[in-house]
């Protein structure tokens, strides 16, 4: 599932790269109409809260509304909706620029502060805009809550 988010959505997406999705997120100030088109051509699925875009649109396939009031409600519903594994892949994307990450080699774990090079167990870099990620404290937290949106999918009807 690929997917794209108004600039509303930028919490949502995050975390849905967080659990693996392939997910793009409009630059802010963007025309929806354009989005909705970039989605399209892109074969995304255009995730908004505008609910006057989608009454708007003579046709509203590929465009998922989603009347959240934020945070972690948002989460439920695109969980719900979209039938979200949110442990799909964890931490296998970039959270800043969405591409796949991969293993970095051993001359990269040099780079990191020193105690979170005696802490850690694997390193993980984005070839495109060469951010490291590891498995801190930070990632620890997130993974928790990863698991907990799951725990909830797994209990809500």
């Amino acid at each position: 599932m690929k997917l794209l988010c108004d600039e509303m959505l930028k919490g949502l997406a995050r975390w849905l790269r967080a659990a693996g999705y392939d997910v793009e997120v409009a630059p802010d100030g963007s025309d929806d109409r354009d989005l909705v088109a970039r989605a399209r051509a892109q074969g995304r699925l255009f995730l908004t809260r505008d609910r006057r875009l989608v009454d708007s649109l003579p046709d509203s396939h590929g465009v998922l509304l989603l009347e959240c009031s934020g945070g972690e409600d948002c989460l439920e519903e695109a969980g719900r909706k979209l039938g979200i594994d949110w442990l799909q892949a964890p931490f296998s994307r970039c959270l800043a620029c969405n591409t796949p990450l991969q293993q970095a080699g051993i001359e990269r774990w040099k780079e990191l502060p020193p105690q979170a090079r005696d802490a850690a167990t694997q390193l993980r870099w984005c070839p495109s805009c060469d951010q490291l990620f590891w498995d801190g404290s930070h990632m620890t937290r997130m993974r928790r809550r990863l698991e907990g949106l799951a725990k909830d999918k797994k209990r809500r009807p």
